[in-house]
């Protein structure tokens, strides 16, 4: 797998702000899913895109907790949604396709990591279900409002992928022993080659996905690690104070998958992975598409959704 450098142009760093990319971006009459968007890295991402115009729902586990949270925010609203729960995300999307509304912006934001050993539906690893399963078939059940958007974007917010990562298609739930941190670094790769293989597949009707690394945020992500064990990592000191230089506020986090979801230059590189607001990384090596396509037909087997299954 090869690393590429940035060939699109951004004034934007590592500093900038999801408000500052949008600052002259005008989203009015534009509709945006943000799942999670209530919370951390998704809270940020949610006020930058109603502050630029865009009407916003935001699938939420917790809707009174989002409710809360989102309180005051003109143009969005919450919707019920479980990613874990294959049935919920099915009523989620049958209610919204129901509304007769189209996408423009579809930014799986919300996650889990970390977790304690945890399954899901039928025995699926938690990280690997949440993270990207229900995202899968919640993007894939949403299709025709997506599709609909005319030029939609679809971004997954990945986290660090490592050059070198691979699915452990042997044991793909961990049956056999489950690592926290490898279940989570492998269910953030899924994120990485669902989108370059959605964005094969939707480009023709005008629909292209992006990757997103984050960066390094403090936020209710790190909900299942002790303190001790952030302490040990180096990442916080007794107080909690971050000490490492690369961590940002979630504003500074949230600005990359805004840039993802709007910025014109990236109309050519759909598939990419993306970092502070520049392009880090093509999945585009043989190896990159083989495991991208494996993926997609792997998590349409146990969703039982695919929606390009017959055009194919």
């Amino acid at each position: 797998m090869t690393t590429s450098q940035n060939d699109t142009d951004t004034a934007f760093t590592i500093d900038s702000t999801a408000a500052d990319v949008l600052a002259d971006v005008d989203l009015h009459g534009k509709l945006a899913v943000v799942t999670g968007g209530y919370s951390g890295l998704g809270l940020a991402t949610t006020r930058a895109l109603a502050g630029a115009g865009a009407s916003v729902v935001v699938p939420a586990r917790r809707p009174s907790v989002a409710q809360d949270a989102l309180a005051g925010l003109d143009g969005v609203e919450v919707g019920e949604l479980d990613l874990g729960d294959l049935d919920s995300v099915g009523t989620f999307a049958d209610r919204f396709l129901a509304s007769g509304r189209a996408i423009d912006i579809m930014i799986n934001n919300a996650g889990v990591m970390a977790c304690p050993e945890t399954r899901v539906g039928p025995g699926w690893e938690a990280q690997f279900a949440t993270n990207h399963l229900g995202h899968y078939a919640l993007v894939n059940q949403l299709w025709p409002a997506i599709v609909a958007g005319g030029a939609a974007r679809v971004v997954a917010v990945s986290s660090g992928v490592s050059p070198t990562g691979v699915i452990r298609w042997e044991d793909v739930h961990f049956e056999q022993g489950y690592d926290k941190w490898a279940a989570y670094a492998q269910s953030k790769l899924a994120n990485a080659l669902f989108a370059a293989q959605l964005d094969a597949l939707g480009r023709s009707a005008g629909v292209r996905a992006f990757s997103v690394h984050p960066g390094y945020i403090l936020t209710p992500l790190q909900r299942h690690l002790a303190k001790a064990e952030m302490i040990a990592a180096g990442w916080i000191d007794e107080a909690g104070t971050p000490l490492l230089a690369e961590f940002r506020a979630p504003e500074q986090g949230a600005a990359t998958q805004v840039w993802a979801a709007t910025a014109p230059q990236l109309t050519e590189v759909g598939g990419a992975y993306l970092m502070t607001c520049a392009v880090a990384r093509r999945f585009d090596t043989t190896e990159d598409l083989e495991q991208a396509a494996r993926l997609w037909a792997y998590s349409a087997e146990l969703t039982g959704v695919d929606a390009f299954a017959a055009s194919a």
